[in-house]
């Protein structure tokens, strides 16, 4: 497994409260990556991280064995591409400029915008499925509609690596497989895909490399199929479960035992 992203015992903190200790981790290229576990588990501050947004106390992250801190910032938005969990669009923006706002690590001073500039927008938007929403203003679309905007600005970028917290928050349980089908299509592709996903099931179906998070920490990593158990679940989700084959793909699917009452 080659890796171009890393971390090596990372400390990461916001203020007084740490949040992981001596964390590291290799990302696996031309792969998708997915990172679970529990609420406020560390998995964001994690995405955060590396991408450079949060400076670790302690530890490093490397890019292509270079500390993310010491690139510029257009150099390394043209290989990080981030879509945060809760982004804020300028009040009045269009969906058309928004999208092309991923364009920006690609234009020089002039900032002159070009005929594959306006290619790599068009494709983002019809990939992201809100081609027909171009003009609208983004204040006046629902979560979901704005949700797959967001996406679309990240693939107008295009950033060989993308890190996306939690995609699939507001989307619709179509439109969530078609996001996550578009990303093990990138995947396919040479691209390398990290995302923090709340479903574990569709995380075993799309992800073909699995970080398991608990209380800052990395409990379990590699092909799902090899690590997803009932005993990772307990341990990780306190969730009683028992693993089938999911009749779709064979990947592994947590069935929850728990009773209600």
């Amino acid at each position: 497994m080659t890796a171009r992203l890393t971390a090596r015992d990372i400390t990461l903190r916001y203020g007084e409260r740490v949040v992981s200790t001596r964390l590291s981790l290799d990302v696996p290229d031309a792969a998708f990556t997915a990172i679970v576990g529990p609420n406020a588990c560390g998995k964001s501050t994690l995405l955060r991280a590396l991408v450079r947004l949060l400076q670790p106390a302690d530890g490093q992250v490397t890019f292509d064995g270079r500390e993310v801190g010491d690139y510029p910032g257009k150099a390394l938005a043209k290989q990080l591409g981030f879509l945060p969990q809760d982004p804020l669009a300028p009040e009045d923006i269009k969906v058309r400029q928004l999208v092309g706002r991923g364009r920006f690590p690609h234009q020089g001073l002039l900032a002159l915008w070009s005929a594959q500039d306006e290619r790599a927008v068009t494709r983002a938007m019809a990939a992201s499925g809100v081609s027909e929403l171009a003009d609208r203003p983004v204040q006046e679309l629902s979560g979901g509609q704005r949700q797959r905007v967001w996406m679309a600005m990240v693939l107008a970028q295009q950033t060989p690596y993308l890190l996306l917290d939690e995609p699939t928050s507001f989307l619709d349980i179509t439109h969530q497989y078609q996001l996550l089908g578009l990303l093990a299509g990138l995947r396919d592709e040479g691209r390398t895909v990290i995302a923090v996903l709340h479903d574990i099931n569709q995380a075993c179906r799309f992800a073909d490399h699995l970080i398991a998070m608990r209380d800052g920490r990395v409990v379990a990593e590699g092909d799902p199929s090899k690590v997803v158990d009932s005993a990772l679940i307990k341990e990780v989700f306190d969730l009683p479960s028992i693993i089938v084959p999911d009749p779709v793909t064979d990947t592994p699917m947590v069935v929850p035992t728990l009773q209600g009452d």
